[in-house]
């Protein structure tokens, strides 16, 4: 784990209370909004950004996410400028830990992804979540992963068999992403069931901080996440939707603020 995202765990495990982590599309809806909008999270309460990395295909992704994607392709926005905003971000928020949340082929094509990753801790990223990267293929990137020093977090899913679970722990330092619905990303009216018990199970095979994501969507289902033990909550889609509201001029930053702020206070 990095040390930035070791010392972020441990201080919200000292206030008895999991992770903010706030997921945001980089470059939605245009680069300078999109830098607006990371600060409105970060100072609504969020402790860790997950920024990610708009792609054309984006096949894990649900409607609210692909539209941030698009909106962000159009506006110009392209792996190498995500650096750039993460750098601006963190520049600002130095003690906040960033996080990519990407699918391999943007960043491969954009150099080889070893230099990528490389670039991405100079310009302030702390971990990289590559989100269609198989256990069995992680050993071709490994070495360009490891080299660079960032660090990696790892999804599991609900239907994930207890070898492949061991096999994806292994593979993560950063720490490990629960998925806690099969299917897209997106918003849910319900809290998923068995998050407790699956997230023990996780515990078994790694001692890296677990966060549950997918789903999340509301202060309710905020107090829910906490309830399983977990040291992280992730809501995406949600404030990805406050995000488009704002790029159409229906919503406002403080909009986005005051919804982030209530999902803070519900830790």
């Amino acid at each position: 784990m990095s040390s930035l995202l070791e010392k972020c765990f441990s201080l919200c495990a000292s206030e008895k209370r999991p992770a903010l982590i706030a997921y945001i599309t980089a470059g939605d809806p245009d680069y300078q909004r999109s830098l607006a909008v990371a600060d409105a999270v970060i100072e609504a309460g969020a402790d860790i950004v997950e920024l990610g990395v708009p792609f054309s295909d984006p096949l894990a992704d649900g409607e609210a996410n692909q539209l941030a994607a698009q909106r962000a392709l159009e506006s110009g926005m392209t792996p190498w400028k995500v650096l750039d905003l993460a750098k601006e971000i963190k520049e600002k928020h130095p003690s906040v830990p960033l996080v990519l949340f990407t699918y391999l082929n943007p960043v491969a094509y954009s150099g080889g992804l070893g230099k990528y990753c490389g670039d991405a801790v100079l310009n302030g990223i702390d971990a990289i979540l590559p989100l269609d990267l198989p256990p069995e293929e992680y050993s071709e990137y490994e070495k360009d992963i490891v080299s660079s020093g960032i660090k990696t977090v790892i999804l599991v899913a609900p239907t994930t068999g207890e070898e492949r679970m061991k096999s994806l722990c292994s593979n993560a330092d950063a720490f490990i992403y629960y998925v806690c619905r099969e299917g897209v990303t997106g918003e849910r009216k319900e809290f998923a069931s068995g998050v407790h018990e699956r997230v023990e199970l996780i515990r078994k095979y790694t001692k890296l901080p677990v966060v549950v994501g997918f789903g999340i969507a509301s202060p309710e289902h905020v107090i829910a996440a906490a309830a399983t033990g977990v040291d992280g909550v992730v809501v995406g889609s949600a404030i990805v939707r406050k995000v488009e509201a704002f790029a159409h001029g229906k919503g406002s930053l403080k909009e986005i603020k005051d919804f982030v702020s209530s999902l803070r206070q519900a830790l």
